[in-house]
């Protein structure tokens, strides 16, 4: 069964795989330039709450907003 969740849905130690990224072109070109595309496996490494999510794609750590993670669509694993 296939699990499409938004990526603040995703607890520590969850994997994902980016299915979607829902925004405009410069959401998109951002998210792009970090890594986070459709393919791409995200872990995520602690979430503060409030505040911001932090995860790990490809060995690289960054922090996303809350709004943020809401658009990017991912398979759990």
């Amino acid at each position: 069964m296939l699990m499409i969740v938004p990526l603040n849905s995703l607890k520590p130690g969850d994997r994902g795989i980016v299915v979607n990224l829902q925004g405009g072109p410069g959401f998109r070109n951002r998210l792009l330039g970090m890594g986070i595309a459709p393919g791409a496996i995200v872990q995520v490494v602690e979430v503060y709450n409030p505040g911001p999510i932090i995860i790990n794609v490809s060995g690289t750590r960054f922090a996303v907003g809350r709004g943020m993670a809401s658009r990017i669509l991912v398979r759990k694993l």
